[in-house]
């Protein structure tokens, strides 16, 4: 985490409540990195907004929530005060900008915008110089370009990898995928670190592969409380718990402090995942 630098533009991986990239997000915070943009196509990850503030000044995400945790009063929060700059994609336009960087394009067309709310929004707000109308040079239809989303550092959770950073990612993985490889660098949090004898055994499931990946952590529980499939659920009392608590300012400003400037709390509750079986390698 050191080499993330105040200022970076950073993709979190995951999708609502499931492999997100939680043990990352409260290491950025410890570490007290400043100015960051964060995009992701879906918002529920970044569920650590109440310290938002804090460590990032824009925001660049589709719609979502915290499923049937209800919506991410923290983000809401930061909106409707302005403390930061925000731009509403669809979870769509997010995914789409992700694999233009991902094949190399400076843009790419998309339908699904024309005519919203959304694109108005966007048009009046930061985003403006990231879309243009534009039409098809075969058929003469209306299309919006977008520019490419390109970080400088994506994060992606996965169920396991190798010590060179082969990936599997079991069940679905949304964007992840065009997510990790628009970055410019790619770091890997792996429950299990397995044998390149196992992956190579089965070389179909392997989603990212090692030359696109510059480090991997090894990380179990590191998406708690959200779940990560064939490997654990998410956890329902601590997110009705944060989702309590970040109904109040005041009340998600100390459990930010206790739990983002206290790692052995979060090891705490792996440990105890652990024992009673939750989780399994």
């Amino acid at each position: 985490m050191r080499t993330i630098r105040d200022g970076s533009h950073i993709a979190l991986g995951g999708f609502a409540i499931a492999r997100n990239v939680i043990a990352v997000v409260h290491e950025l915070i410890r570490q007290n990195k400043r100015n960051l943009t964060v995009s992701r196509a879906s918002r529920a990850s970044i569920r650590t907004c109440s310290s938002a503030p804090i460590w990032s000044a824009r925001l660049i995400i589709g719609g979502g929530s915290l499923d049937r945790f209800g919506p991410v009063h923290c983000i809401n929060r930061a909106r409707e005060t302005g403390s930061l700059a925000f731009e509403d994609w669809t979870s769509l336009s997010i995914c789409f900008r992700y694999l233009a960087g991902a094949l190399g394009l400076s843009f790419i067309p998309i339908k699904s915008l024309l005519a919203s709310e959304i694109l108005e929004r966007l048009e009046r707000g930061g985003a403006k110089r990231e879309l243009s109308p534009m039409q098809c040079p075969f058929t003469g239809e209306a299309y919006l370009a977008m520019t490419a989303l390109t970080p400088d550092v994506s994060f992606v959770h996965v169920q396991s990898a190798d010590a060179e950073g082969n990936c599997r990612i079991d069940g679905p993985r949304w964007e992840n995928e065009e997510q990790a490889k628009a970055a410019r660098r790619l770091i890997v949090i792996a429950e299990e670190i397995v044998p390149t004898e196992a992956i190579q055994k089965e070389p179909g499931r392997t989603i990212i592969p090692a030359h696109r990946v510059e480090a991997v952590i090894h990380q179990p529980f590191g998406a708690h409380p959200t779940a990560v499939f064939g490997c654990y659920d998410y956890d329902a009392a601590h997110l009705k718990l944060y989702v309590d608590h970040s109904k109040r300012p005041n009340a998600s400003a100390s459990t930010s402090r206790t739990t983002f400037s206290r790692p052995e709390i979060t090891t705490r509750i792996w440990r105890r995942w652990a024992a009673f079986g939750i989780w399994k390698a």
